[in-house]
C-alpha cells in the first residue's frame, strides 16, 4: 500500500485527510491511529473517520466507506 499515492489522489479528488497517531492510546494498547476524511467531495454525510491499531487498517476502513459515497471513486480499485 502506497500511503503517499493514496493521500495525493484523495487530495486531488477534493478530500482533506487528517492522519493522527495518539501516544496515550498507544501506551494503553488501544487503537492509536486515526484517519479523518472531510470535504465537499464526500457529499452530504460530510466526513469519514476510522480508528485502528494500524495505519493500513485505518486506510482500508475509510476506503470501504468512501466507495459507498456518491462520486468518482473508481480509481480506488486501481490502488487496492
Amino acid at each position: 500500500m502506497n500511503i503517499e499515492q493514496i493521500m495525493e489522489k484523495l487530495g486531488r479528488s477534493g478530500v482533506t485527510v487528517i492522519l493522527k497517531i495518539d501516544d496515550e492510546r498507544m501506551a494503553e494498547g488501544s487503537s492509536p491511529w486515526t484517519v479523518v476524511l472531510s470535504g465537499g467531495a464526500l457529499g452530504e454525510q460530510g466526513f469519514i473517520r476510522a480508528e485502528s491499531s494500524t495505519l493500513e487498517g485505518c486506510i482500508e476502513q475509510v476506503v470501504v466507506d468512501l466507495r459507498t459515497r456518491p462520486g468518482d471513486w473508481e480509481w480506488l480499485s486501481e490502488l487496492f
